[in-house]
């Protein structure tokens, strides 16, 4: 029989569905053994499963699996969040809803709100790095980041550590990363496609674009990466996996002008009418969600996407 790479949920009873991604199984027989501890951490068990395909495509009379504690699931993820303003606190709304740990830091005192939110709260990035959190994610305007990062006290933190951002450019932290963390320390370049406006009603099919910039293949740090990628996964978001070179054309071409047209329509002073079309209506909401944003977030797509000045030649 080929071998299988095919991970299976815990059934519930002895008689119950299994599903996978590729196929769902009916467990006649289920045959988990008592969970073995040792210090704490259970080691992993052997178990043979009776397995019949529900879809009748293929059959599995008996698989050797190897198990882990069938009564413990993934440890939450605890990710310290470094710049904690509008978006900073929106995705940790996302990460809390997920089950994780918050742990965040800003410049402006946000301890009332995290105190209300289930969240940690910690006057400096000294602080926050004691705790030696999974994942450090930069919410930083663009134009802040370098100064941010380059004050981390790194060595504080574990050296498997993963950093995360969040920035609308991509090429310019990956740099950044690359050039001031240390070898063992995990890169995710990241960037959710909406915001506190256009994703209030919840981020399902939300595009959410990321790059694994340097992640070991297996052990704790993959696990760990693949637990941060599937928060965003698990609230609906369309994940779009690409290089951070590639999602700068990309943002240069539509991001970058999408922002430049909302700002020019802003001094229209364009208002609602009576009789307005549903086009007109789109550039009302257009000129809205764009001057939500901070001119520092708008000269920031400029400056720091090496793509953008080619389109803002077209002005």
């Amino acid at each position: 029989m080929a071998s299988s790479s095919l991970r299976f949920a815990q059934p519930t009873f002895p008689n119950s569905i299994l599903k996978t991604k590729t196929n769902t199984f009916f467990v006649s027989k289920n045959v988990f053994p008592t969970p073995v501890r040792n210090k704490g951490k259970a080691s992993n068990a052997h178990a043979i499963t009776k397995l019949a395909c529900v879809n009748k495509t293929t059959e599995i009379a008996a698989c050797n699996q190897i198990i882990g504690d069938v009564n413990a699931k993934l440890m939450p993820l605890r990710i310290g969040i470094i710049g904690f303003g509008n978006f900073g606190q929106f995705i940790a709304k996302g990460l809390r809803r997920q089950g994780h740990f918050v742990l965040a830091t800003s410049r402006s005192d946000y301890s009332e709100y995290c105190k209300q939110n289930g969240m940690q709260f910690f006057r400096n990035m000294d602080a926050l790095c004691e705790e030696q959190p999974d994942v450090i994610l930069v919410c930083s305007s663009i134009l802040s980041t370098e100064n941010i990062i380059r004050s981390i006290p790194i060595h504080k933190l574990k050296p498997d550590t993963i950093f995360a951002d969040v920035l609308s450019v991509k090429q310019f932290p990956k740099n950044l990363f690359l050039e001031i963390l240390p070898p063992g320390f995990g890169i995710v370049c990241t960037h959710p496609m909406f915001g506190p406006e256009s994703g209030k009603n919840g981020w399902n099919g939300l595009p959410f674009v990321f790059e694994k910039v340097r992640v070991t293949d297996a052990g704790t740090q993959a696990e760990k990466c693949t637990q941060f990628l599937d928060i965003f996964e698990q609230e609906g978001c369309r994940m779009v996996e690409m290089t951070c070179e590639e999602h700068d054309r990309h943002a240069a071409g539509s991001q970058f002008i999408t922002h430049t047209i909302g700002r020019i329509l802003s001094h229209l002073n364009l208002e609602s009418t009576p009789i307005s079309t549903k086009g007109y209506k789109t550039l009302l909401q257009l000129t809205k969600n764009t001057v939500s944003d901070s001119f520092d977030l708008y000269y920031g797509l400029f400056m720091y996407n090496v793509n953008a000045t080619e389109q803002a030649s077209i002005f």
